[in-house]
């Protein structure tokens, strides 16, 4: 349980949530969304012992990305499927439109898409997915948003849903100060990393904040994963 950061700040704003918000700055957090994933979402491991054994059962098979940012966790689970000559298509959506335009731009996979909407809007459509996957979303939702989005993941999966996020910790607040500030420049990596870890739940606070057979466990560094499972 962190002692500093002992209360969840729920009145805090990420920079590049504001709409008026420095285009080269935002453009370049996008970009260096790809170095942190990398060093500490974990979701090669994530890939290797959760998705994949799954992936490997199935002739072809379906993601669903919510809140793709940067785009650079879609295309590096396509990358990793296509290596192990698996058939993944994932379709990954943000209805932040300035995220939308930033991986327009970016060289992807031909088994991802990228879409401008919500997952309100997938649901009335009538689209299922294998997986929902997520992450950094969980720590941005208000009260009343966190149900919303919990059900509607439910209702658009058939098999599994992974939201990963930070684990809020003194530790982890402490070593992304002093570690990003010389890392990431000009853009609000450091700023916004720091502001979402305050944001962020504890593994008590989330399982107590979610439905009955939501499952929420830990991963080293500093993470939480969220996870339903519709087979129990």
């Amino acid at each position: 349980m962190p002692f500093f950061l002992s209360m969840r700040d729920t009145d805090s704003t990420e920079k590049m949530d504001r709409p008026d918000c420095d285009h080269t700055e935002l453009w370049n957090t996008y970009r260096q969304f790809s170095t942190i994933n990398a060093l500490l979402s974990q979701w090669r491991k994530i890939y290797r012992s959760r998705l994949r054994p799954y992936l490997q059962s199935k002739t072809h098979s379906h993601i669903l990305d919510i809140g793709f940012g940067g785009g650079d966790i879609p295309i590096k689970l396509a990358q990793w499927a296509n290596q192990d000559n698996l058939r993944l298509s994932v379709t990954a959506i943000d209805p932040d439109e300035r995220a939308f335009n930033f991986a327009q731009q970016i060289a992807s996979p031909n088994n991802v898409k990228f879409l401008h909407c919500s997952a309100a809007e997938l649901l009335a459509s009538n689209r299922n997915y294998d997986f929902v996957i997520s992450n950094h979303l969980l720590h941005h939702l208000s009260p009343d948003e966190l149900p919303k989005v919990l059900s509607e993941a439910k209702a658009l999966s058939n098999h599994a849903i992974i939201f990963n996020d930070i684990k809020r910790s003194d530790i982890g607040y402490a070593l992304f100060n002093v570690l990003a500030r010389p890392t990431f420049r000009s853009s609000f990596i450091t700023h916004d990393g720091l502001t979402s870890i305050k944001k962020s739940y504890t593994p008590a606070e989330l399982q107590q904040t979610v439905p009955k057979g939501w499952q929420v466990q830990t991963l080293f560094p500093f993470r939480l994963l969220l996870t339903y499972h519709h087979n129990g």
